[in-house]
């Protein structure tokens, strides 16, 4: 599988703001996107919410936030914050 040295997981990082903090432990991060058109070359927005992990209740909304691919924690919640990167103002 890989090596005896110990195995480093390549997980996916998104950045992102975060839109909702009304849970528990959890929050909604916006990760906005940005891409061209394969066909129309035309740039194209895309927006997709995460639920995310906050272990210490610290985001708030408008957080600029890392988030880290992580093990399934809930029915919804794949992903954890692994840190804040810019504060709300």
């Amino acid at each position: 599988m890989g090596d005896t040295k110990g195995d480093v997981r390549h997980r996916k990082v998104l950045i992102g703001t975060v839109v909702s903090d009304k849970m528990d432990r959890t929050v909604v991060v916006q990760v906005k996107r940005l891409f061209i058109h394969p066909i129309y070359k035309k740039y194209v927005r895309r927006n997709a919410k995460y639920k995310a992990h906050d272990a210490t209740n610290q985001c708030g909304i408008g957080d600029k936030v890392q988030i880290i691919e992580s093990r399934p924690m809930s029915k919804d919640k794949r992903w954890r914050v692994s840190k804040v990167l810019e504060k709300a103002v």
